[in-house]
């Protein structure tokens, strides 16, 4: 087994950064819609985080932003014209799909795709699968530029497998890693992988006012492709009674990290047999440790409006095991009262805490664990990402340079419309693939 580390691939903030509302059954998101947004402001709250963790130590990369408003997808519904004809077309007869168009959420890379380590996959490499994302129309549009910046950043495919998107049909729903936790007892062993699911087959229990997103049958799918081990994975159906409370991801309501495995009491229908099997097959020189939160300590509506479990669970180089929260977790009595007894508890490893203000990510329903994809590598598998991709202090000076040089610091939804800004955002992006030497990634530079 060769060294590995864990790395943290955060999505950066793109200079459409809006408060459109469009995520059904994400209580921040409807709470905020129609909100003035500071795309600025999000993009540097965001590269703060990144240069945060990698001062501690830490694998931080980062990935690109999409191109929005996105006109490729407007065309393809029927809109003809100039871009600016078209802008003007979807903003007076369908200004939701003007909306949609002009979404952000790649910011999310939680979302990006479910990746497992090559320990884990039967061909000894790192797999990738792109959510699919179906169940909203504006993330549903992200799979095929990620698909294209995910083998941008990690090219080798003697080290890297990257499979399509599934097909996005409903009972396909595919969200990603926000529904996907690994545990281990070290990075490069062989882990278990945890699939989190809203719906399965008939006979299981369903939300009724919100949707459930990740389908049990797209979460089969990918450990399929991935070519793991079936005794080490566990597919566990997530309460309908939390996604009907808000708790539309299952990383919203628990987070995991080696051998830690933190969660609120109402995350999982059979919470017990979750933890039977991973206590079963849970190997290596630690043992599993569950961080339970009861209901009685804080109830849902605090969960989601702090984003605890949004948060990140990280280890160190020198030891220990930190968690990123959001600063609405200070702010929140109830809340910061029970992360300081997580983290004063000597029986979980858990021992320190560091606070960001994500303000602006946070307002449309997104904390520190959506904005990070989580990938596994070995030495040699670290040598093959695309060195551009890795967040250094001088790369870190360079970005935030970028975005001072091209992000608005005020964006209503009349602004979606503006020719302008389609112009300002594709400079941008163009400047920002050149700055990254990753090539031409976006419909604009490939057409």
């Amino acid at each position: 087994m060769s060294t590995a580390i864990e790395a943290n691939f955060d999505g950066l903030v793109g200079p459409t950064h809006n408060y459109a509302g469009l995520s059904f059954g994400n209580v921040a998101s409807a709470r905020n819609a129609s909100a003035v947004s500071n795309p600025r402001e999000a993009a540097r709250q965001g590269l703060m985080k990144m240069r945060a963790l990698a001062d501690l130590g830490l694998a931080q990369g980062l990935l690109p932003p999409q191109e929005r408003p996105h006109l490729p997808t407007l065309r393809r519904l029927g809109f003809t014209g100039t871009d600016a004809q078209v802008l003007a077309k979807v903003r007076r007869d369908a200004p939701g799909l003007l909306a949609a168009v002009s979404s952000a959420s790649a910011m999310w890379a939680a979302n990006a795709a479910t990746v497992s380590p090559s320990a884990d996959c039967a061909d000894g490499r790192v797999h990738f699968t792109p959510a699919n994302l179906c169940a909203n129309l504006h993330r549903a549009i992200e799979a095929e530029t990620t698909a294209r910046i995910l083998k941008a950043i990690f090219p080798d495919p003697s080290l890297f497998a990257h499979h399509p998107p599934l097909p996005a049909t409903p009972a396909l729903g595919d969200e990603g890693a926000a529904n996907h936790t690994r545990l281990c007892a070290q990075y490069g062993a062989p882990g278990l992988e945890l699939f989190v699911y809203g719906r399965g087959g008939d006979a299981e229990p369903a939300p009724t006012r919100y949707p459930a997103r990740q389908t049990h049958a797209a979460s089969a799918a990918v450990a399929r492709l991935h070519e793991l081990s079936v005794p080490a994975t566990f597919f566990a159906q997530q309460r309908p009674e939390a996604i009907d409370r808000g708790v539309f991801h299952n990383d919203v309501i628990a987070v995991g990290n080696r051998e830690v495995l933190l969660y609120h009491e109402q995350a999982f229908v059979d919470p017990q047999a979750l933890r039977a099997w991973v206590c079963t097959h849970f190997h290596g020189d630690r043992r599993p440790v569950f961080v339970e939160i009861p209901a009685a300590e804080l109830d849902i509506d605090e969960v989601v409006s702090s984003y605890l479990f949004n948060s990140q669970l990280v280890c160190p180089p020198e030891g220990g095991m930190r968690l990123i929260v959001a600063r609405e977790c200070e702010e929140h009595p109830r809340v910061w009262a029970a992360i300081e007894r997580i983290v004063g508890d000597p029986a979980n490893p858990i021992d320190g805490v560091h606070v960001f203000d994500l303000r602006q990510s946070m307002n449309n329903g997104g904390g520190p664990a959506c904005l990070r994809l989580r990938v596994v590598l070995d030495e040699n598998e670290w040598a093959g990402v695309h060195p551009s991709a890795w967040m250094t202090p001088e790369r870190h000076a360079e970005l935030s340079a970028w975005v001072d040089g091209h992000y608005r610091d005020r964006l209503s939804f009349d602004d979606l419309a503006d020719p302008q800004l389609l112009e300002e955002s594709r400079t941008a992006l163009d400047r920002l693939t050149r700055l990254l030497k990753l090539g031409n990634l976006y419909d604009f530079q490939r057409n």
